[in-house]
């Protein structure tokens, strides 16, 4: 079965918001505290993934990545410009600056379920869509990468209970940060 993924750069206090420093708040740049090293690659071991399945991103996410990635060539960068990218905006028009991207016509909800039908989809930051997703059930699991760092203020990524419970399927350090891997229980999974 396909799968909805999260991806996220979260921290102790469960704040996603501003990790690059790319939105200029006053807590930004926050997962950079810890060095490249910490960001930079195939952090949420995507690989596979991102040879069979899509990315999914919102307007912002989807500019900021647009002007960052298509100019890198290192192995984890060439399959991340392979990959198809869905983009869910209302008020772009044009998706032309990064290779493979298309805009979600209809309705998100409805075009997730659609294209989970034929493959994985992996929401790269984007709150808002993972919040709508969140909110209809549809998350698979969510891979965050957990930084040392309190910062009591900012966007979270669970600001509502969610309608299934989950299981930690792997816990792994990367520098000074923490992959997680969670997975809903069995019995919870969507078709």
């Amino acid at each position: 079965m396909n799968r909805v993924i999260v991806i996220e750069f979260i921290t102790l206090d469960g704040v996603i918001e501003d990790p690059d420093g790319s939105d200029g708040t006053q807590a930004g740049g926050w997962a950079f505290r810890f060095g490249r090293e910490a960001v930079a690659g195939d952090k949420f071991r995507l690989g596979p993934i991102l040879e069979t399945g899509a990315i999914l991103m919102g307007r912002r996410s989807w500019e900021l990545f647009a002007k960052i990635w298509p100019g890198r060539s290192d192995d984890f960068s060439s399959k991340l410009n392979a990959a198809p990218k869905l983009v869910a905006s209302r008020t772009l028009t044009d998706v032309s600056a990064w290779n493979n991207s298309s805009l979600i016509e209809g309705e998100l909800i409805d075009e997730v379920r659609r294209h989970r039908s034929e493959r994985d989809i992996v929401v790269i930051g984007s709150l808002g869509v993972a919040h709508q997703l969140m909110q209809a059930d549809l998350v698979d699991e969510y891979r965050l990468l957990v930084f040392p760092i309190v910062l009591g203020t900012g966007r979270h990524l669970f600001t509502t209970p969610l309608a299934s419970d989950l299981r930690l399927t792997s816990a792994t350090q990367s520098g000074a940060a923490a992959l997680l891997y969670y997975e809903r229980s069995a019995g919870n999974l969507t078709s």
